[in-house]
């Protein structure tokens, strides 16, 4: 089974799938395939004043990524993809057996962002940007009734997750 889990920076993506490969584990072989892990090196990557723009489909190497997930899913029982643009490409889509959208708001995302510092303070006009971004590749597009959302500004209950990919 490949479940694909989508939503906004800081929404909970890593958090949630490390969740569901901890539940699964028990029984069951399980693959975690993060789109951070292929992101194009830096020199290919346009910038925006300066910075570089982490927040474009284009920054992943998705032929990779897209091989990785195939090849994955012959090993494992369970393959988890996150990212955030998890639902941006038709080629990834089509692979998943579950949806899982983690919904945030903006206020909440900002608050979020601003707190994180793993890769340093992000400039407040970068944050917008990653905002603007997000509403424009990493929204959920897809009419497939096998999609939950769920809302990431308050604790994800496991126990639903579970239920819904129940396998």
């Amino acid at each position: 089974m490949i479940i694909g889990i989508g939503g906004c920076s800081n929404s909970g993506k890593s958090l949630l799938a490390k969740q569901i490969s901890d539940f699964y584990q028990r029984n069951k072989t399980v693959k975690i395939l993060c789109q951070d892990d292929f992101v194009k090196r830096r020199d290919f990557l346009t910038t925006i004043n300066e910075h570089v723009d982490w927040e474009l489909p284009s920054t992943i190497e998705i032929d990779k990524y897209i091989s990785s997930v195939k090849d994955a899913e012959k090993q494992y029982d369970l393959l988890i993809c996150e990212g955030l643009f998890a639902f941006w490409f038709d080629e990834l889509n089509i692979l998943y057996d579950k949806y899982i959208f983690l919904e945030i708001d903006e206020h909440t995302f900002k608050h979020r962002k601003q707190a994180d510092l793993r890769w340093g303070k992000e400039p407040d006009w970068y944050i917008d940007h990653i905002w603007q971004s997000h509403m424009r590749y990493g929204q959920l597009n897809l009419s497939d009734t096998n999609i939950i959302v769920t809302d990431a500004t308050k604790e994800i209950k496991i126990e639903q997750i579970i239920e819904y990919i129940s396998f």
